[in-house]
């Protein structure tokens, strides 16, 4: 049986998570409404993605005979300055989704929970990905952000990745 401060904590992200998915739609859809339907694919991927993250909690709840309390989404931003903004915006984001699981490591060992502080390195290592890969495309911008065509490239470059879709994300625990 999982302690009450796990399980509230992680009732707690799954809501976070659910939020991140919520904000790379969002984010998606405004790059489409600006015509960068490459940026919008691979933010919509991005979306699929953060909701397999919120089902692996949802999942991990259950097996451990803990309850889940699925509470409101806050409305994310629906408007930016620009396609770099959206970027720099999910880089910060990943950095507080970053601190979120860092927390909830802390709270698995603090109540002594070597389940959940093993189930949570994956998102450890997820994060150090993610904050990576934004890093990445907010660098790519910033150096090629006065070159002509450079946005075409990287719409046409995010465009290419593949989805992946959320019941395989969730399975692959």
């Amino acid at each position: 049986m999982i302690k009450p401060r796990i399980q509230e904590a992680i009732n707690r992200q799954i809501n976070a998570e659910f939020y991140s998915n919520y904000l790379y739609l969002s984010m998606s859809a405004w790059m489409e409404s600006k015509g960068l339907s490459g940026m919008a694919r691979w933010l919509l991927a991005h979306y699929e993605e953060e909701a397999g993250h919120a089902i692996r909690f949802v999942n991990y709840l259950n097996e451990r005979g803990g309850r889940v309390l699925l509470d409101t989404i806050d409305a994310p931003p629906t408007d930016w300055d620009s396609p770099i903004n959206v970027f720099k915006d999910a880089l910060e984001h990943e950095y507080k989704v970053t601190s979120m699981i860092n927390d909830l490591v802390d709270i698995a060992l603090e109540e002594r929970d070597h389940a959940a502080s093993t189930f949570l390195q994956w998102f450890i290592n997820e994060q150090v990905e993610e904050e990576s890969t934004f890093k990445e495309i907010v660098d790519k911008f910033e150096l090629g952000q006065e070159h002509p065509g450079f946005l075409y490239m990287l719409d046409k470059e995010l465009g290419e990745r593949q989805t992946v879709s959320i019941a395989n994300i969730a399975d692959n625990q």
